[in-house]
């Protein structure tokens, strides 16, 4: 497999968890890299992790699900690093694993808007750059709970579904015209993404300490046929893999790791 990759990678919710590894992983492969973040802070410390491999980053701050900063950050990339060639849309909260009866009107707008509105701003704004040359991947950030009806409450669910379905419909439209679009579906992963969406949720969603699948290691051992949580690594190695060359002939596709979740 060439491991090595080229040209321009914007990378959403790089600033931290698997957005994060799979920045720096990018870089170290070769790509130039932009990370964006609601958190300018942690962009910022996550392209420098980046540029301590050798590759050029710069940091943005953004909100995925508002289309004029997103775009504000495209452009911004684009005129630093050069063509977009890869987009990772990769930002994401979880909706606190509650229930359509327990779920606040405000928070499902909140996930839908960052996890499946976002996703679809992000390809959109990424089309933009790639239509024109005639090529460009694209990777969206999904999870097994867009294949499953659990992995997370109602908002999560349905937005990772919704995903998924973009990400097919995209594929059959673009990939005569140059542009892959796939999807990663991670299962449990080491991640601070519980402490971050209640940060971004706030008093709109309880606390969230104890709910959903797989939050000790007993209960891990149960589900996961592996055993054991997936790492950051493990999903930007899939990322990383989806926008070489060597999945050149991928598009379409839901690519799960999960440690063997969904083959039981």
């Amino acid at each position: 497999m060439n491991g090595m990759l080229s040209g321009t990678a914007v990378v959403t919710g790089a600033g931290s968890g698997i957005g994060r590894a799979t920045a720096v992983m990018l870089g170290a492969r070769g790509a130039a890299v932009a990370a964006v973040d609601l958190d300018e802070a942690a962009a910022r410390q996550t392209a420098e992790l980046v540029a301590k491999n050798g590759a050029r980053s710069v940091a943005f701050r953004a909100d995925v699900s508002r289309a004029a900063e997103l775009d504000r950050a495209v452009d911004a990339a684009v005129a630093a690093l050069g063509p977009l060639e890869m987009m990772v849309n990769n930002a994401g909260i979880l909706d606190g694993y509650f229930n359509v009866d327990e779920t606040d009107e405000a928070v499902w707008r909140r996930v839908i808007d960052i996890d499946l509105t976002g996703v679809f701003l992000g390809c959109k704004r990424a089309l933009r750059e790639m239509l024109p040359r005639g090529r460009g991947r694209i990777v969206n950030m999904a999870s097994v709970a867009g294949l499953n009806g659990t992995g997370g409450g109602a908002a999560y669910v349905a937005a990772k579904h919704g995903v998924v379905g973009l990400t097919r419909q995209m594929a059959v439209v673009y990939s005569a015209r140059g542009i892959t679009i796939n999807a990663v579906c991670p299962g449990p992963i080491l991640t601070g993404l519980r402490q971050h969406s209640q940060t971004i949720l706030g008093a709109g969603v309880p606390d969230m300490t104890g709910r959903g699948i797989a939050v000790n290691d007993e209960q891990v051992r149960a589900v996961v046929p592996a055993g054991r949580r997936g790492t950051v690594e493990d999903i930007a190695s899939a990322v990383c893999f989806l926008v070489s060359d060597d999945a050149a002939y991928m598009s379409g596709h839901t690519l799960v790791v999960d440690g063997g979740w969904r083959a039981k």
